[in-house]
């Protein structure tokens, strides 16, 4: 072989970075990198049922059995999650419109999240306390806030990702009221 050969095999580790780096670029900029665009796996699915303690003193236990039979949301928050403080007006306009909002705080000591809901307002129903997270590893949650709308035979009908907008309350409202029917 001549020299200009051994010369041209000093590029292919170059060239083989470049199209490395070019092919993950691509999928990071692409539909792939954006979580709210993966389908949950609850789709069209019975939730799982679950059975956890309220955060409100005095309310005993808060389970899926409780909201059997008519529509609801439910909205995995944490007092933790900055994501979960701009979607809350979003929530607080859902719950003064009518709508039953029960509330799961994931992974959130109750004197936090007390506190959180002190200071932004109490839009849910009902708060359940999943503490060590097993609710939203059963329900396939990616991160806080994730809100689910489930209708009268506890089956999901929407789901979001991300924090509520206005734009989704205004789906939400009308789905609820056809579920309700």
């Amino acid at each position: 072989m001549s020299r200009g050969w051994y010369r041209l095999l000093y590029l292919v580790p170059f060239v083989a970075f470049l199209g490395l780096a070019l092919f993950v670029l691509y999928h990071r900029i692409g539909t792939r990198s954006d979580p709210s665009l993966v389908p949950s796996q609850l789709a069209d699915k019975k939730a799982p049922g679950f059975d956890l303690p309220a955060l409100r003193p005095g309310e005993g236990k808060v389970a899926s059995a409780d909201f059997a039979g008519r529509p609801v949301v439910i909205n995995f928050f944490a007092s933790w999650c900055i994501p979960c403080r701009s979607e809350h007006p979003v929530l607080e306009a859902l719950h003064r419109d009518g709508v039953e909002v029960i509330g799961v705080a994931y992974k959130d000591k109750p004197e936090a999240t007390r506190q959180f809901l002190d200071q932004f307002g109490d839009p849910f129903k009902r708060i359940a306390a999943d503490q060590d997270g097993r609710v939203g590893i059963d329900w396939g949650i990616t991160g806080v806030p994730e809100t689910y709308v489930l209708d009268k035979a506890g089956i999901v009908r929407f789901w979001q990702r991300a924090p509520l907008s206005e734009a989704d309350a205004k789906k939400i409202e009308p789905l609820m009221q056809a579920l309700a029917k």
